[in-house]
């Protein structure tokens, strides 16, 4: 950095929002009153989102992210209360509104996604009812809104749109229910679009094409967005610029490649440490954590906020607070609340070392004893009278201490296939499952209480596997009752060293699972698949809804289970760099069909089936501050729509949107699985040669 580069500015806060601001937040500091007295959420945050510019707002759950974009809405539950500071959108001050001026602005002028859809979602209406309702409001006919509304669910990658119209919220997948909100959301065109953790239930391809709508969008209309997220590849590819949020302060800001490119606060360092790096795995290094966790809602802390974490701390990080720091960067203006920003690049690592022992699962499983075995697994629903295919004759092996990553688009049949393993879907007649080499019942109801505790499974959704009703410590210690027979003082060591072991502060086991963060609830519902030492789990997404911090926590978590105790895995994520790092091998998924699986190093390095080759070319990328910027991979973009379940394709079910369709056998014959090696197998006429000569020649394009 240059000596201009490193000169400082003086603290300075501009006191009223500018005609150039979309969002203007100034100085905002707010409370939640709980129990008779004011609990400070939110300190002194200031930013602004320019007119059709993109703003990155981070940090871990609790830092209160969500809150800064409810308070912009003026969507603050009744105990929330604005103690300081201003709000404009688009140059209206949000306080001054009348009533039906804040609902004509809602309406018209700011639209917001929010993080769980199934809340935002009306139940009782279908989905046609509301995305037509939306474009409505927006001043169309009823046969116009309609027809707009069908159009945009074909814009945001929805397949069979006018079969989605007449359902309800519940028979959609969680990612298909967040692409509707976000549909409902562009409907308006609005000035400002608020997205809050818009793409955690979205596969890559999706995820792509949906950022690639909202990018179009902001360049049609201007349309600003402020960008709530904690994938931070997502946020660099996005944003223009960024703020960091930690315990409702405002810590770092600057633009995106300053920020993430070479941070200045200990917290922004640790939080871009906690990914998974290319060509890393669970065998070969563990991810950095930051320690400890968030102090306490309302809490009164002297000195830095982040002092109790920051391996940089000292005496006077303790006593003093510290200011915004305000310096020039490569990009433009940069800011950092620590004493010692200078030093923040060499903050000492904590879990990056090499890993000391090999997991059970490093020679792939190919010499280890079979924990799982399903044979010819298909699955058939009725939908509305039409038999819909969710999984098609599937057949997958899962060594002892191995962990298989299942990917695929939403839609894919993945969650489906994790209910076949787990007894809680029957499959059609003709397959079969075995565990430990031993016929495992195909409903969980006929499962003795040893298999039952033996395969467990963590949820996408931790709501809707949690009662709203019952206590964090009530919910756990049931599932260590029922599945590991655990009674007075064991149970209650059992209890505490699972909280400890998946970062539950001791100070929620009271709460009720409705007051919990998203990140939080994950955590209970992880710590209860655990409660039974079980021998295999299936984890659905089990980090979608985490912050990378907690994300590096449980992944770590997983890796040292299975090292210690053997534990196997089937692991779905839409993330493709956290399977990646977490996979012994990998399986494609695709309308129900297995198209490709292997080894996991195999299946990233290709040759790919082209479907798997999509796939990995959406994947966002981001340099860490201690390693090169990634490669930009050519990005491949499928044609069409991704094909009904109800109504599969003949021959090759890829070949309406594959892009290396050679012709008449890809429409008319199934292929068969072809051999590339080392247990690597790809579903696909071109030959193997062929397919690797083809992707050498993209890659180097």
């Amino acid at each position: 950095m240059t000596g201009a580069a490193r000169r400082t500015y003086p603290s300075f806060e501009p006191a009223s929002p500018s005609g150039d601001d979309a969002l203007a937040v100034i100085g905002l500091s707010l409370a939640y009153r709980v129990r008779g007295r004011d609990r400070e959420v939110l300190h002194d945050v200031t930013f602004r989102v320019r007119r059709g510019e993109a703003y990155g707002l981070v940090g871990e759950s609790g830092c209160g992210k969500s809150t800064v974009a409810l308070a912009a809405l003026a969507y603050l539950p009744r105990n929330g209360k604005i103690k300081a500071g201003r709000i404009s959108i688009a140059g209206r001050e949000v306080s001054s509104l009348a009533a039906d001026d804040l609902r004509a602005m809602r309406a018209r002028t700011v639209s917001m996604v929010y993080q769980d859809p199934s809340r935002a979602l009306n139940p009782s209406l279908t989905i046609g009812r509301q995305v037509s309702e939306a474009f409505e409001l927006a001043g169309a006919s009823r046969p116009d809104a309609y027809a707009q509304a069908l159009d945009m669910l074909r814009r945001v990658r929805i397949a069979a749109p006018e079969r989605v119209m007449t359902c309800y919220p519940h028979q959609l997948s969680g990612g298909m229910q967040q692409r509707v909100v976000i549909a409902m959301a562009l409907a308006s065109k609005p000035a400002l679009l608020i997205l809050d953790e818009p793409t955690t239930g979205l596969d890559a391809t999706v995820e792509a094409e949906v950022l690639d709508l909202v990018a179009k969008l902001r360049e049609e209309s201007g349309t600003a967005v402020l960008f709530i997220s904690h994938n931070l590849a997502v946020i660099g590819r996005m944003c223009s610029r960024v703020g960091v949020l930690y315990a409702g302060r405002l810590v770092e800001e600057g633009s995106t490649e300053d920020v993430f490119g070479a941070p200045r606060h200990p917290y922004t360092v640790g939080l871009l440490r906690c990914l998974p790096k290319a060509g890393r795995s669970k065998d070969t290094e563990r991810l950095d954590t930051i320690a400890g966790a968030l102090p306490p809602l309302g809490a009164a802390v002297a000195g830095c906020v982040f002092a109790a974490r920051c391996r940089l701390a000292d005496d006077r990080c303790r006593r003093e607070t510290p200011p915004p720091h305000r310096f020039g960067a490569e990009h433009g203006p940069q800011m950092a609340r620590c004493h010692y920003h200078e030093q923040a690049g060499s903050l000492p690592r904590a879990g990056s070392d090499p890993v000391l022992a090999p997991s059970l699962s490093a020679d792939g499983g190919s010499h280890r004893a079979l924990a799982l075995r399903a044979a010819h697994l298909s699955k058939t629903f009725d939908a509305s009278g039409v038999a819909l295919r969710a999984v098609d004759d599937v057949s997958l092996e899962l060594a002892a201490g191995e962990t298989l990553g299942l990917v695929g688009e939403s839609g894919s049949g993945k969650t489906t296939l994790a209910k076949l393993l787990v007894g809680l879907v029957a499959p059609d007649r003709g397959g079969t499952l075995e565990l430990d080499g031993k016929p495992l019942p195909a409903r969980v109801a006929r499962r003795d209480d040893e298999q039952v505790k033996s395969l467990q499974i963590v949820f996408q959704n931790p709501d809707s596997a949690l009662n709203r009703a019952h206590s964090v410590k009530r919910l756990i210690g049931r599932a260590l009752s029922k599945l590991g027979a655990l009674r007075g003082a064991a149970h209650g060591a059992r209890l505490a060293t699972l909280a400890q072991a998946v970062r539950l502060p001791p100070r929620y086991l009271d709460a009720r699972t409705r007051q919990l963060s998203g990140g939080l609830k994950q955590r209970v519902a992880i710590a209860r698949a655990f409660a039974g030492d079980p021998r295999v789990v299936v984890c659905d997404e089990p980090t979608s809804a985490l912050d990378v911090s907690v994300q590096a926590a449980i992944l770590n978590l997983l890796a040292d289970l299975q090292r210690e105790r053997g534990v196997s895995y089937v692991f779905i994520s839409h993330d493709l760099h956290v399977v990646r790092y977490v996979s012994d091998r990998i399986a494609v998924l695709y309308i129900g069909k297995l198209l490709e699986i292997g080894p996991a190093h195999a299946v990233f390095a290709g040759p790919h089936h082209p479907y798997t080759e999509a796939l990995l070319s959406a994947m966002p990328a981001l340099a860490s501050p201690d390693s090169a910027r990634p490669h930009e991979k050519q990005r491949i973009r499928l044609a069409g729509e991704p094909p009904s379940p109800a109504a599969p394709p003949t021959g090759c079910v890829f070949h309406t949107r594959c892009p290396r369709k050679l012709g008449a056998v890809c429409e008319e014959r199934d292929p068969p699985f072809a051999d590339a090696g080392a247990g690597h197998r790809i579903r696909c006429h071109i030959p193997i040669d062929e397919l690797r000569a083809m992707q050498r020649e993209t890659q180097t394009a």
